[in-house]
């Protein structure tokens, strides 16, 4: 699932007269690049969450021939956030109980990595997890908080060195959401929240419940959230340098 259902807003006035997921990156969509890596890893259906002019995502879906994938759209009359457009897009990873068993991943369209999606899936097999979170040891306005086993525990902002604990943690180590899941369908079983919610709160509230989330440590991969003008620039000087595919 790719999660494109945002106003925006920090990209204004680019995402005036479109949805974020059709800002251009180097002469290509956040939403063509999103779509493009998943492909590269063998991933070949998708539901995309819309709200902002959804209808122009729609439009370039079809103008694209869906890029040769299953792509479906799921139309947010009012924002869920992630916890609430993933849970309204459930039916779309239960279609048959073989899907049960079968992981995916949760993507934010406005980031870029090279993180090796078929090692992080692999990691989260071996560790039996509901939910993989891709982090990094870097600067960030929100951290999330993870024990020497690397399962979440709690959370703290920035600025401030007060801790948001839902487990007990020493010493609890604060690193840096990427915006990528790998997420097993058992989750949705699990989620009591409704309407519009944070995943992040759901993975922090199953955590204290003693649910797996853990971390899948990316340091060592090229990552850069493309959700703000300046970090818009440089990422089409990657996109040039052909510093991800």
């Amino acid at each position: 699932m790719i999660l494109a259902a945002g106003l925006g807003t920090r990209l204004r006035p680019l995402t005036d007269n479109r949805p974020k997921a059709l800002v251009e990156v180097g002469g290509r969509t956040m939403l063509e690049i999103a779509l493009a890596r998943l492909r590269s890893f063998g991933v070949c259906e998708v539901i995309i969450n819309a709200h902002h002019f959804a209808d122009m995502i729609i439009g370039y879906l079809e103008a694209n021939n869906n890029f040769g994938m299953r792509i479906e759209v799921s139309r947010e009359e009012v924002l869920l956030d992630t916890g609430g457009g993933l849970k309204k897009a459930a039916s779309f990873f239960l279609e048959d109980s073989a899907s049960l068993e079968v992981p995916f991943i949760l993507h934010n369209v406005d980031v870029v990595s090279t993180i090796d999606l078929h090692r992080m899936a692999q990691f989260h097999a071996e560790n039996h997890a509901v939910a993989t979170l891709a982090v990094q040891d870097r600067e960030t306005s929100r951290y999330l908080l993870f024990d020497e086993q690397l399962h979440l525990c709690g959370r703290r902002s920035g600025d401030s060195q007060e801790k948001e604990l839902v487990r007990c943690s020493q010493p609890a180590h604060a690193l840096a959401f990427c915006g990528i899941h790998i997420i097993s369908p058992r989750l949705f079983a699990l989620m009591t929240e409704e309407n519009a919610f944070s995943i992040i709160n759901c993975y922090l509230r199953l955590a204290a419940l003693g649910e797996k989330i853990v971390a899948f440590r990316a340091d060592d991969y090229y990552w850069r959230d493309m959700g703000r003008p300046e970090n818009l620039l440089l990422a089409a000087h990657d996109v040039r340098e052909k510093v991800f595919p």
